[in-house]
């Protein structure tokens, strides 16, 4: 449990009871090392978790052992593994996934020896730490499941109360002792079944429901919240007025959008997909909704408006939309405001971690209210001096440890550069991370120290990035540390430039530049049929002019020409997608490059 104060132990008898109220179901017995699973589906809601993990009962902190998989409600593609050693070190990471935790049941396990731990997904290791701490984590812990608001609203998102009630369901839990050599199950056969619970009754032999809360926690622990019903173990997060799994209250809008294209309206919960989707139950005053669309969430949908215009619509009516629950919860009439907001002006370059910077806007937390924006994460400056850049101050401050960037852009295809630069660590190994750009990994294993060195620029360029529900989203992962991000670019790709197409007949052909992204210079490589005079032309994503590279008169065969994207005036061109256009006296081909600095 990420940032739980130590007060959680050494003084209770001065907390007050709270509001809400959660559950934890835990076991009575303590476990030393062992492969623990779990059969869950998670809660989406901003502002709580999940979770299923094992804990040593401490007295200090110096004590503190703990083990731990938790889904914040606040994301649809994220799990965080945490193993928290003496004087209560974290070591968090986060794995993107590829599916919604809440949606469905998928099983999660982690397996804790003398010398790893090791999380899975779906029976698939996908994490694993290996590294000194592991040894620390020697101290009988018992199994536990629960789920609560924090009150750290950085990690787990801004509470509103809105969301509840909220529920978390588990259908099995099991336990294998470690046995290395001698098992029947886990890594290598090196633990051995010991037992399964399926929930269909509360075993008090095995399990005990918490009655406790902490510092750090917005809700107490209450048996009544603790429910098992179905052969499933469901734990409640409700208000102390309505304990236990039941539901009376209908879907609440968290808020509604004017984005490019459409209307977002965005509820608290998952929505009925039918009743959510029917253009009959919204209206806004002098428009037709055309089409509703729910999105890959199931808690929100986009209006498609018929002769729309962003800045022109103020309020949507929501009406008859249903919730998941049984018997289900509707709408029966709500009016909600929309948040419009000044879309960004491309290209769009961010200083995350820092203020604004010439070009670059300054770093803030993501929220419904902006158009872009961070989770999790601090901000940290330096003073490394940095070379190899025309923008150095965007190195000299970092948002470290961040889970998410997130970029509200139209619908269609982006350039993004990742900038980043080592400037702590001195040596290979200690900072490695992997980075999801939407759901393609773009960075595995990355080192900066081991790729460029300390204080040196690493650009990370992808091209051909797809948005469809117009959030561009940067998903980062620790290996060993925390990750950073320095600064990001985002460039819109202009859907009117042909490459290579031409009515008439090939006199000549151009290669894609090499390298490609490039600092410094490039090679633009062609092959000519026949003698021609040749003049190459530079244009920005504006379609701008910006320099110009009169080649002149070339032969017959195969030419390479270096260009050090200077501009006409003699300047470096800033980093950016550029089309370079081939010219000759009757056939013109362009092509696209990148330039970083």
């Amino acid at each position: 449990m990420k940032n739980v104060l130590v007060v959680i132990v050494l003084f209770p008898l001065f907390l007050y009871p709270k509001p809400y109220k959660g559950a934890e179901y835990r076991t009575k017995e303590a476990y030393t090392y062992g492969r623990f699973e779990v059969r869950m589906k998670a809660a989406q809601r901003e502002g709580m978790l999940s979770s299923f993990f094992t804990y040593h009962e401490i007295t200090t902190a110096a004590e503190w052992n703990e083990i731990d998989i938790e889904i914040l409600g606040r994301y649809s593609d994220d799990v965080q593994f945490n193993t928290i050693t003496p004087g209560q070190v974290n070591h968090v990471s986060h794995y993107k996934t590829s599916f919604n935790p809440s949606l469905e049941f998928h099983t999660y396990a982690f397996e804790w020896t003398p010398t790893y731990v090791a999380w899975f997904i779906d029976g698939k290791e996908v994490y694993r730490q290996t590294g000194s701490h592991i040894e620390s984590l020697n101290r009988p812990q018992k199994i536990m499941m629960n789920i609560w608001n924090p009150t750290y609203a950085n990690w787990a998102g801004e509470w509103n109360e809105n969301v509840l009630p909220a529920f978390a369901y588990y259908d099995w839990v099991t336990y294998s002792s470690y046995t290395p050599g001698v098992g029947n199950t886990g890594t290598d056969n090196n633990f051995t079944f010991q037992w399964k619970d399926d929930f269909d009754t509360w075993d008090q032999t095995r399990w005990e429901k918490a009655t406790h809360t902490w510092a750090g926690n917005g809700c107490d622990f209450v048996q009544a919240n603790a429910v098992l019903k179905d052969g499933t173990l469901i734990l409640c997060l409700t208000k102390e007025t309505a304990l236990g799994y039941t539901d009376n209250i209908a879907p609440t809008i968290a808020y509604a959008r004017a984005e490019h294209d459409g209307i977002v309206v965005m509820y608290t919960e998952e929505v009925d997909s039918i009743t959510a989707v029917n253009p009959a139950n919204y209206l806004i005053t002098g428009k037709q909704i055309s089409d509703v669309r729910l999105l890959s969430n199931q808690k929100g949908v986009k209006l498609t408006v018929s002769d729309y215009d962003m800045n022109a619509v103020s309020t949507v009516v929501v009406m008859n939309v249903k919730d998941r629950f049984n018997p289900a919860n509707a709408i029966s009439v709500k009016s909600v405001a929309v948040i419009t907001a000044t879309p960004l002006h491309f290209p769009v370059k961010i200083n995350c971690g820092g203020p604004e910077y010439k070009d670059y806007v300054a770093d803030q937390l993501w929220s419904p209210l902006v158009e872009y924006g961070h989770t999790d994460g601090a901000a940290y400056t330096n003073t490394a001096v940095i070379t190899g850049t025309l923008d150095p101050g965007v190195y000299n401050s970092e948002l470290n440890g961040p889970v998410k960037y997130m970029v509200r852009v139209p619908n269609g295809i982006y350039t993004v550069i990742l900038m980043m630069s080592e400037n702590y660590f001195a040596q290979p190994g200690k900072r490695i991370f992997n980075i999801f750009l939407q759901d393609s990994l773009v960075e595995s294993n990355l080192d900066l120290y081991a790729k460029v060195g300390k204080s040196k620029v690493y650009q990370k360029v992808v091209q051909n990035v797809h948005v469809s529900e117009n959030i561009l989203a940067v998903h980062f992962m620790a290996v060993v540390e925390n990750p950073l991000i320095n600064g990001i670019q985002i460039f819109s790709m202009p859907s009117g430039v042909n490459e290579h197409k031409s009515s008439l007949p090939q006199q000549w052909n151009i290669g894609q530049n090499y390298p490609n992204p490039f600092n410094g210079s490039t090679i633009i490589p062609l092959q000519c049929s026949f003698p021609d005079n040749i003049t190459i032309r530079f244009y920005d994503t504006l379609g701008r002019k910006v320099a110009e590279l009169p080649v002149g008169f070339v032969e017959a065969g195969k030419h390479a020409f270096r260009w050090n994207a200077i501009d006409d005036s003699g300047k470096p061109l800033a980093s950016g997608v550029y089309c370079y256009v081939v010219e000759g006296q009757v056939q013109k081909s362009a092509k696209k490059l990148v330039v970083i600095q």
